[in-house]
């Protein structure tokens, strides 16, 4: 089963930890950027290469310390096909480095559309009779907000291809609140139903370590509500946005830990990819995969100090 094996290899490297890469061309190193504009002049294809070889390098010094990247889909999808084919491109490379790969696509549709999304993302595309595979991420974020209805299509592949699903149920963001934390008629905020919608569904994906392939989004920027959606979903597998810039610690997230086995993975983006720049680490924009490589075992240590 899938999340049993994210586990394994979050043991092996001791290191919960997925890395963001959700490039903007700001925070590009200029020598990348300069090189391939020469090349390929200023348009979406020198885009995507300079997306590339940045992803590139910061897989080639992270694959060995940590288990999983995320791409952020939207960051791609800007630069129109040359862009999305730079996104299946950084998820062949980051799998060719036994890498887990979580696209942040986000996704929330039904019926048919939904169907049309997991056979791209996560499953198989037939093409008269035959199937062929596309961007195929190991795991994808999606948003349950149109109920079971927009998670039911992804379940199929889930079980047919090894492939798993991170629900939105309490997000990182401020926001959030608005809609996550309204109070029903029955006392629970929204987020607390979703948690146990999200539980139920994944029942029948638990592997050996008693988690299943249907994980959940809780943000570190809510600690205690972590706490409580941990306790509510002893199955369930986290992914933990929110870590570093948007303020979460690894103090935010002691209470989430489940011993050897762990129970979440927590994303740090622009902590990692963008460290060269931050002033923190010594390195120059050329050594910036090796700031990320440094920054990520910070990370680690600053996770092990509170698990």
């Amino acid at each position: 089963m899938l999340t049993d094996r994210l586990i394994k290899r979050i043991q092996e490297t001791r290191a919960p930890i997925v890395v963001g890469l959700d490039p903007r061309l700001g925070q590009i190193p200029e020598y990348i950027k300069e090189a391939v504009f020469a090349e390929m002049g200023r348009t979406p294809q020198a885009v995507a290469e300079i997306f590339y070889v940045f992803n590139k390098g910061i897989i080639d010094k992270i694959h060995d310390i940590v288990p999983a990247i995320k791409p952020q889909i939207a960051m791609y999808e800007q630069y129109g096909a040359a862009g999305l084919e730079c996104y299946t491109r950084t998820i062949e490379y980051a799998q060719s480095k036994r890498l887990f790969v979580i696209g942040d696509i986000k996704r929330g549709d039904i019926a048919s559309t939904a169907e049309a999304y997991s056979s791209w993302h996560i499953g198989r595309v037939n093409i008269a009779g035959e199937n062929h595979d596309t961007a195929t991420a190991n795991y994808i974020t999606v948003n349950p907000y149109m109920g079971f209805d927009s998670i039911e299509p992804y379940l199929a592949d889930c079980r047919e291809f090894d492939k798993g699903l991170f629900v939105l149920v309490k997000t990182s963001n401020a926001g959030s609140k608005d809609i996550q934390d309204i109070q029903t008629k029955d006392g629970k905020p929204v987020y607390v139903h979703v948690g146990e919608l999200v539980s139920k569904w994944g029942e029948p994906l638990i592997g050996e370590t008693g988690y299943s392939a249907i994980g959940a989004v809780v943000g570190a920027t809510h600690p205690e509500e972590a706490v409580e959606l941990r306790k509510l979903m002893p199955h369930t597998f986290f992914l933990v946005p929110g870590y570093g810039a948007q303020g979460g610690s690894g103090k935010d997230l002691q209470g989430l830990w489940d011993g050897e086995k762990y129970g979440a993975i927590v994303n740090s983006s622009r902590g990692i990819t963008g460290a060269y720049s931050s002033g923190k680490f010594t390195a120059n924009e050329k050594e910036y995969a090796l700031a990320a490589r440094e920054a990520a075992l910070e990370m680690k240590a600053d996770l092990e100090a509170y698990m």
